[in-house]
């Protein structure tokens, strides 16, 4: 799989500017058109591949989008919220499309809530958002809104532009409710254990390296890490989630089991023990019953 892309490469690749100056001046933030970022010769599709930033695009027009292991088709506009835990690509249908879209690190939202805990950036939620034109004027005013401030001399805009970001995410969630539902239904002590389950969970991701093995694999394991019973994990995932904690540990591994296996050259045995699997035959036997088909006739 491909090295992640670092803000600084980004900024050296595709601006063709310094990023030591962008970050004097940005604090790791910063907006762009897609005119400022495509140039007059963009390259599509864009690479498969994991960023170390946080992305949030409003690209006007139809989309296929690669996000992990799922493939998106953006019939109408395309509002994307991209986490640099998951590797994406994109094709737009326009040769040149236009829109707008903002970069930020984690480190720049540290202290100001967890970015992490809204469901656009959860697992299962959905992070490309298919919206009308008349939504895309609403996203685009944010956007507007982003452009002026930052082209200001408001010796606070940085923090200005910090709570628009929260702003966006808001627009978003409103956009599409039900992605919230789960969230607001459950206790708030239930809540901060399935939060910090998936936090848990996430953090073992992504693997990039074929001698990166994640070190949590079973309920018990993760019991014992949150301290607590794993009959109480169990029952608090399913009141928050739907969903036993098998289940959850067996989708995320799964999707990271598909994801390497389209994206990466490593041999199944090597992609098995990654995932915590030392008999390759018991990941077959996962990944058959998790996915209907074996690795092999899935990479084909």
């Amino acid at each position: 799989m491909e090295k992640s892309e670092s803000l600084e490469a980004f900024y050296r690749q595709k601006m063709g500017i310094l990023p030591s100056d962008i970050f004097r001046k940005t604090g790791h933030f910063n907006v762009f058109t897609m005119e400022d970022y495509a140039g007059e010769q963009p390259a599509y599709p864009m690479p498969y591949s994991r960023k170390d930033y946080y992305k949030i695009a409003l690209i006007d027009g139809a989309h296929q989008v690669e996000y992990a292991d799922h493939t998106y088709q953006v019939k109408k506009n395309m509002l994307m919220f991209a986490n640099p835990q998951i590797p994406y690509n994109w094709t737009p249908v326009s040769a040149k499309p236009t829109g707008a879209f903002c970069v930020f690190t984690e480190d720049y939202m540290k202290g100001f809530g967890n970015i992490r805990e809204y469901p656009l950036y959860q697992p299962g939620g959905t992070p490309i958002l298919d919206i009308t034109d008349e939504e895309v004027i609403q996203v685009m005013n944010l956007f507007s809104k982003m452009f002026r401030e930052i082209a200001s001399e408001y010796t606070y805009k940085y923090d200005v532009l910090r709570n628009m970001v929260f702003e966006m995410i808001h627009a978003a969630l409103k956009l599409r409710p039900a992605l919230i539902v789960a969230e607001t239904n459950a206790s708030n002590a239930g809540h901060r254990i399935a939060s910090l389950f998936h936090e848990l969970v996430e953090r073992q991701f992504p693997i990039e390296s074929s001698v990166q093995q994640i070190r949590l694999k079973t309920p018990a394991e993760f019991a014992d890490q949150l301290n607590v019973h794993i009959n109480h994990l169990n029952r608090v995932l399913k009141e928050v989630t739907g969903k036993t904690t098998s289940q959850l540990i067996a989708e995320r591994i799964g999707s990271e089991a598909r994801a390497l296996l389209k994206h990466t050259n490593w041999n199944i045995s090597e992609i098995a023990w990654c995932l915590g699997f030392e008999d390759t035959s018991n990941f077959v036997k996962f990944f058959k019953k998790s996915s209907t088909t074996t690795p092999h006739q899935f990479r084909i």
